[in-house]
C-alpha cells in the first residue's frame, strides 16, 4: 500500500489559493501543500505579484513537494513573457508535475501595464498566445506569426508533449467569459461575485461555447469564495473580508461592480472611509483596526453575504450553495490549508454525490459515446 492510499479522498472539486495574504513568504508555501495534499484538497492556484511571488518558480515548488494537488495559475501574464517562454514554462510545469499542472492567463490590471510601459491584454491576444503554445505543445514549429501579440520569425520548442497542460482563463468580465467558452479548457472567476453575478458568468461562458460548437460541460468552471472563518481573531475576520474587498476595489472597481451590479453611490461612500482616502498601499496589507472596522461599517452587507463566513459548517455550506449555481469547482480563497481543516470536514459530512473530476484543475471527464464517464 502507497502512502497515498492511507490518505483522505481528494476533493478534487475543491482548491485554494496558496500564499493568498501579506506579507507573503514563499518558504511557507512547500509545508501549506503537504498539508494540503495530505487533508485532500484538490488543486493549488498561484496568483503572481511582482515581488517574491513568481507564479513558475512557485508552481515549480508546489510540483516538487505534493504528489497528488492540481496546480495552475490563476493568473500569469503573457505580456510579461517571450512567447517561447510561455511554453516552455507550461510544459516544464506539465512534465514535471505529471501533468497536475494547468495554465492559467488572465488581462491583468491596466494601471500596472501602464506604469510598467507593457502593452495592455486584450482579447485577441489571448486567443492567439492560446493557439501558439498550443502548436507548441502539439511539436509544431511556428514560421512567420505576425499578431496581436507580437512579430515572431520562428517558434519551436523541439518537443511534443503526450499530455499538454490545460490552457484556463481568469476573468469576470462578460467578453473574456464568452472568449472562455469558445477557447478555454476552463475558467476561473472572481472573489466577491454575488450568486446572482456567478450564475450570470456560468451561463456566459457555456452559452459561448455551445454557440461555439462545444459541449458547454467541457469548460470546467471554478467560482473562487473569500473563505473567513470564525475561529480567526476579530480584526483577521475584517482585514480579511472587508480589508481584501476594498483592495480589490483599489484596483478595478468598475469591473467588480458592473459585474455584480452595485450601486455606484454605494462605492463612494466606500471610497470616502478613511481607509482609501488615508491608504498607504494595499488596504488590506496596511489598514489598521480603526480603518477595518469603518470598512466594514461602511460596505453594504450584501456585497459580502455570498462568502463563506462563520463557523465550519456555515462555511460548508456556502462552498456547497455554489454548485447550485453551476460551477464545477471552488476555490476557497483567503484561508490556508490548515485553516481549512475544520471546513473540509464539514463539507465532508454534507457533500453530495458529483461529476467526477480530474486532479488537473483545467480537466473534465466527459461520457464517451455510450454515454459512460470512464
Amino acid at each position: 500500500m502507497s502512502s497515498d492510499d492511507q490518505l483522505p479522498p481528494q476533493l478534487t472539486e475543491l482548491g485554494y489559493y496558496a500564499l493568498s495574504r501579506h506579507p507573503v513568504t514563499p518558504a511557507e508555501l512547500a509545508a501549506e501543500a503537504v498539508h494540503a495534499d495530505r487533508i485532500g484538497l484538490g488543486t493549488a492556484f498561484v496568483s503572481e505579484r511582482f515581488n517574491v511571488k513568481d507564479a513558475a518558480a512557485l508552481s515549480g515548488a508546489l510540483a516538487a513537494v505534493s504528489t497528488r494537488l492540481g496546480i495552475a495559475t490563476a493568473a500569469t501574464n503573457h505580456n510579461t513573457r517571450h512567447p517561447i517562454v510561455t511554453a516552455n514554462m507550461g510544459a516544464t510545469l506539465a512534465e514535471l508535475s505529471g501533468g497536475r499542472f494547468a495554465l492559467g492567463l488572465g488581462r491583468g490590471i491596466a494601471p500596472l501595464w501602464q506604469v510598467l510601459g507593457l502593452p495592455n491584454v486584450t482579447g485577441a491576444q489571448l486567443a492567439e498566445i492560446t493557439d501558439i503554445v498550443r502548436r507548441l505543445w502539439r511539436g509544431e514549429t511556428v514560421i512567420g506569426h505576425d499578431g496581436a501579440i507580437g512579430s515572431y520569425p520562428v517558434l519551436h520548442l523541439g518537443v511534443a508533449l503526450d499530455s499538454p497542460p490545460p490552457v484556463l482563463l481568469v476573468t469576470m468580465s462578460p467578453r473574456t467569459l464568452q472568449l472562455a467558452g469558445r477557447i478555454a479548457d476552463a475558467v476561473v472567476l472572481h472573489t466577491f461575485l454575488s450568486a446572482e453575478a456567478t450564475a450570470s458568468a456560468v451561463s456566459t461562458v457555456r452559452e459561448a461555447a455551445e454557440r461555439a460548437g462545444r459541449d458547454p460541460a467541457s469548460v470546467r468552471i471554478w467560482s473562487v469564495v473569500a473563505t473567513v472563518g470564525d475561529d480567526l481573531d476579530e480584526l483577521d475576520q475584517l482585514r480579511r473580508l472587508y480589508g481584501r474587498l476594498a483592495t480589490y476595489l483599489q484596483g478595478y472597481p468598475e469591473i467588480l461592480m458592473r459585474a455584480n451590479g452595485w450601486r455606484s453611490d454605494d462605492l463612494e461612500r466606500v471610497r470616502a472611509s478613511t481607509a482609501f482616502t488615508s491608504a498607504r498601499g494595499a488596504i488590506d496589507a496596511t489598514a489598521n483596526a480603526v480603518e477595518l472596522a469603518e470598512l466594514a461599517a461602511v460596505i453594504p452587507r450584501e456585497w459580502v453575504s455570498d462568502c463563506a463566513t462563520g463557523s465550519p459548517n456555515a462555511c460548508a455550506a456556502a462552498v456547497d450553495r455554489q454548485f447550485e449555481l453551476g460551477v464545477d469547482s471552488v476555490i476557497m480563497h483567503g484561508a490556508t490549508p490548515t485553516e481549512l481543516v475544520p471546513v473540509l470536514e464539514a463539507y465532508r459530512a454534507i457533500r453530495s454525490t458529483r461529476r467526477a473530476l480530474p486532479a488537473n484543475p483545467g480537466s473534465v471527464v466527459l461520457p464517451d459515446s455510450s454515454g459512460v464517464v470512464r
